[in-house]
């Protein structure tokens, strides 16, 4: 089957069949961003996707649904699970190293990737996949409790549930918790705008550079994502890196990792950390092979000669390309093995101890000690 008959099908799947929605449950909530067609439909305006439903009927990502003649967001309060993960996880290299980050996602996703990793959270079309409810202060009272410092969104996208998020870093904020998004940056630009005023930290998955692989692997396309990593970095002042899963004989050539590594230097500067990762056969995509260490290390390579100044790999125990170097001197700034942080070179601005230069991110005088524990959270307790 080729891609547009795949997505074509999954689109018919989510909004052929109609559900009884009921406004009256909590998880329900109204939403924003919409409006109505001639036809009587209700367009949802969220992301590129514009799903364009009839009463009872959800959109590709399952979690937004026609009700009532307006969309609603029905995971709001539910999450598939929580856990404290390392920021270095998510991953995020230059925000508060070695730090806690108390981690959750819903059900759903609004791309239809062949690979995904969580594809029984992301790909989920079952509510009672959602087995914790936490409103979004008891959320922030428990980051607070459990000394995270910061809150991800992830899992699976977190511009799916846009108004929960967006409620969960108010809260947070309250209390001098930190938001960081882990998306595939597939929104529209004005919930983007709303979404990002609220985020301190993002990584953005750049699954390719070719529109190619974006619509048949993904089924969405890669213009709008481009538009999402430049707006953050141009308009925001979140710290963003990138993570690019390398698939073999998919996305993994020579040629893309040039062309991706010069845009990005081209549009956003050498600052912005990529993150190269390995693939295992996962979902719908079980005929490609994992990704060998050495194609890791040489997309590392092609990206630093184009002037990335920060590159990692990732998804292998690689401890030369987990660790910061300085782009200057080449000392080691942080030394990484896994998410296990060694040897801290940066002084409390954030300079290189040895020869003064700046190092982007977002640092303090230390590093936090969470290392490489995965600790899973029940929020009932902090209720």
């Amino acid at each position: 089957m080729d891609a547009g008959r795949f997505l074509c099908r999954v689109i018919n799947v989510m909004t052929t069949s109609r559900e009884n929605i009921s406004l009256d449950d909590p998880g329900v909530v109204p939403t924003r961003y919409w409006h109505k067609l001639e036809d009587g439909r209700i367009q949802c305006d969220l992301c590129p996707r514009l799903c364009k439903l009839h009463d009872g009927q959800r959109g590709l990502c399952f979690v937004r649904a026609c009700v009532s003649e307006q969309i609603v967001l029905t995971t709001y309060g539910r999450s598939s699970g929580y856990c404290i993960d390392p920021i270095e996880k998510k991953p995020l290299n230059h925000f508060l190293p070695g730090t806690p980050v108390l981690s959750f996602g819903t059900a759903g996703c609004n791309l239809a990737c062949k690979f995904c990793q969580n594809w029984d959270i992301s790909k989920s079309r079952q509510l009672d996949t959602l087995m914790d409810k936490a409103d979004p202060e008891t959320i922030a009272r428990a980051a607070q409790e459990l000394e995270c410092r910061s809150v991800a969104y992830t899992y699976n996208d977190p511009v799916i549930f846009h108004e929960y998020a967006i409620d969960v870093a108010k809260a947070c904020k309250q209390r001098g918790i930190k938001s960081v998004a882990v998306t595939a940056g597939y929104i529209s630009a004005e919930p983007r705008k709303e979404f990002f005023q609220h985020m301190d930290a993002a990584n953005v998955d750049l699954k390719a550079f070719t529109e190619d692989f974006y619509w048949k692997v993904t089924g969405s396309h890669l213009a709008p994502v481009l538009e999402t990593i430049e707006y953050i970095h141009h308009e925001t002042d979140v710290w963003m890196e990138l993570t690019t899963l390398l698939i073999p004989g998919y996305n993994d050539s020579e040629k893309e990792i040039e062309d991706m590594s010069r845009w990005v230097v081209d549009k956003l500067g050498p600052d912005v950390p990529m993150h190269f990762t390995a693939f295992h056969p996962d979902y719908k995509l079980m005929d490609a092979p994992r990704t060998p260490l050495a194609t890791l290390r040489r997309a590392r390579e092609i990206a630093r000669s184009n002037g990335v100044r920060y590159v990692y790999t990732g998804n292998v125990h690689d401890k030369t390309g987990d660790s910061t170097y300085c782009h200057s001197c080449g000392l080691r700034l942080i030394e990484r093995d896994w998410y296990v942080l060694g040897e801290w070179n940066l002084d409390a601005n954030g300079n290189c101890r040895r020869c003064g230069t700046h190092c982007a991110g977002v640092f303090e005088a230390g590093h936090g000690n969470w290392g490489s524990k995965r600790q899973p959270v029940r929020l009932a307790n902090y209720v």
